[in-house]
């Protein structure tokens, strides 16, 4: 049989009144008097019992606070993207039962987060692929259109065909944009080709467009990832590459894609100026990045790259079948 805790009120209490019956006790059965004024002596003993109630009420008291205090500056500090962040209970009083709660509180949050994530992320992707659609089906076919309708006039006009060439090139050019936003909307390569062969023509593009070299380094026999894990490794070095050409000034970029003792390891670097000595807050596009690790029960870490600049290191746990992730049919 459990032996049952005396309640947090009653030990405090039994402190207290034991402290004062100790008092009475004293005054009762001693022959000390109190003057008045009092004498020396009884100043000093009147401090020494103040003292050791004090005393007694902080000792307990701080065993009781200390959690507490503990329990306040998690609280300030937790962030559930970063899961994990517990506090051990080593007590069953009151106490312990706000810290257990607190930690179930936690697990209740990180769940119903990665769910409402999982659902958000989902909808992003969907309308993605809407926008993608339309850019190509409906933007594409009136750019090829009007190239058409340029030929045409080439023809009957012969006089203007150096400006007719002149609009014609700019047509062309943006139609390749729609192309090149459409294809990193919607990365098809990655569900036709697999990841190795979608990240090859990201960072091929993402070279030609910001004008930085792009250096790739693809392991040979890499294992096979779900469907979701290969998207999210994929908008995470999409990320990654948007943010290099945004703020880094960098010129050149490394992508390395490794395989693990039972993980597959994502590496995006640049020698830009890096954090200019202080990390920066996380919203927006790094936060983001965070969200889909964390998804795919990854590991995500932002930090200074030896050659200067950012590192971003992504690591994700393979599925049973070891299979190399551009093999697809």
């Amino acid at each position: 049989m459990e032996a049952r805790t005396v309640s947090l009120f009653w030990r405090i209490f039994a402190v207290n009144a034991g402290l004062l019956a100790l008092i009475a006790l004293l005054l009762v059965a001693t022959p000390v008097t109190i003057h008045a004024p009092p004498t020396l002596t009884e100043v000093l003993i009147i401090v020494a019992g103040l003292a050791v109630t004090v005393a007694a009420n902080a000792l307990l008291l701080r065993r009781v606070v200390a959690p507490l205090e503990r329990l306040a500056q998690r609280m300030d500090t937790v962030d559930l993207l970063r899961p994990g962040q517990r506090l051990q209970v080593d007590r069953d009083d009151e106490v312990g039962q706000v810290v257990h709660a607190f930690n179930e509180m936690l697990d209740r949050l990180e769940s119903e987060r990665q769910r409402s994530a999982r659902r958000v992320l989902a909808a992003q992707e969907a309308e993605r692929v809407g926008i993608a659609r339309d850019l190509h089906d409906e933007v594409g076919q009136l750019l090829t259109g009007v190239l058409l309708e340029l030929n045409s006039i080439a023809e009957t006009e012969p006089e203007h065909r150096r400006e007719i060439d002149g609009t014609k090139e700019a047509v062309r050019r943006a139609l390749d944009e729609v192309r090149r936003i459409s294809s990193e909307l919607r990365p098809e390569m990655l569900e036709h080709l697999g990841l190795v062969s979608a990240l090859t023509e990201l960072t091929t593009t993402f070279g030609r467009v910001s004008g930085i070299d792009v250096e790739r380094d693809f392991g040979p026999s890499l294992p096979k990832l779900a469907p979701e894990t290969e998207l999210a490794v994929y908008r995470i070095a999409q990320e990654s590459l948007t943010n290099i050409a945004r703020h880094s000034s960098a010129s050149r970029a490394t992508i390395a894609l490794e395989r693990g003792p039972d993980s597959i390891v994502l590496s995006v670097a640049d020698d830009g100026r890096g954090f200019d000595g202080s990390m920066p807050e996380e919203h927006g596009g790094l936060r983001s990045m965070r969200e889909r690790a964390l998804l795919v029960d990854g590991a995500l870490a932002i930090k200074e790259s030896p050659r200067g600049g950012v590192e971003v290191r992504l690591e994700v746990p393979t599925t049973p079948v070891d299979e190399p992730v551009g093999a697809k049919t």
